[in-house]
């Protein structure tokens, strides 16, 4: 009840999205800016403490209405899904599946080594053993504790995915749709990684280039992002967490010698 009485919030709520109505869609060379976009960024610029135009409070407010609202985006996806599911089950039950090799690939063989190189230490299982949502730091907080070096780095993962990852995925999401390199399908798809906010920053431009195949974009994307989440889980507990930390022993042993 508190929560819908914070007029603050939902007032300033309604007025970066008219803001980002009006300045509407915007295309810098082949990257195209979206009114999600420009939310997330106005969005942080008046949750900084100096200005003092929202307190933790307000934030803490922000936060759960913002997990309601994502909760209601993935339910309308995922009607979408239904109508599409034999035709999505029977083109590509097999790329949905392999598709999570591309997160074992993406964050353990480049992220790693790379963060090892930064200076990171066993920070660096936490943080590039998969794409740091909460199924993911619940598998860390189980098996080492979210106050071991393995839970600092899920946690940092975390804080930055939460406040750059929607942002980064719509500017690539913008510029892989641009391209032309790759389907439209496996652009849905690639957009699932396992967060709602991250699908929904990615869909936008892939929709927009390919209308006509809006509709099938949104079930593609869903289905991945819902196999990210479901069938990751046992692909990071059984095999991303344990390859991570096989592979930072291992370099930490050349790095010695």
């Amino acid at each position: 009840m508190e929560i819908i009485k914070d007029y603050r919030v939902h007032l300033l709520a309604l007025i970066v999205v008219l803001i980002c109505e009006f300045i509407g869609k915007q295309s810098i060379w082949i990257i195209t800016l979206y009114p999600m976009l420009y939310a997330m960024i106005i969005g942080g610029i008046i949750s900084l403490p100096k200005l003092k135009i929202l307190n933790i409070k307000n934030m803490n407010h922000a936060s759960a209405v913002m997990i309601v609202t994502l909760m209601l985006l993935v339910a309308k996806l995922g009607v979408a899904v239904g109508p599409k599911i034999d035709m999505i089950l029977k083109d590509a039950k097999l790329a949905l599946i392999f598709q999570e090799l591309g997160h074992f690939a993406g964050t353990i063989l480049l992220g790693l080594p790379l963060a090892m190189m930064l200076g990171m230490k066993r920070e660096a299982v936490g943080a590039t053993y998969s794409v740091a949502r909460e199924p993911n730091i619940a598998i860390v907080a189980d098996k080492y504790g979210l106050d071991s070096a393995e839970g600092r780095g899920v946690m940092a993962m975390y804080v930055c995915g939460t406040l750059y990852g929607a942002i980064w995925m719509s500017i690539l999401a913008s510029i892989m749709a641009k391209l032309d390199i790759l389907h439209p399908y496996a652009l849905a798809m690639g957009a699932g990684v396992g967060s709602g906010s991250m699908m929904a920053a990615s869909l936008a431009p892939i929709s927009d280039l390919y209308p006509d195949l809006a509709s099938e974009i949104k079930a593609y994307a869903t289905t991945a992002n819902l196999m990210s989440s479901i069938v990751g889980i046992y692909i990071y507990t059984l095999f991303s967490l344990p390859f991570a930390s096989f592979l930072y022993n291992t370099f930490a042993r050349f790095r010695r010698n």
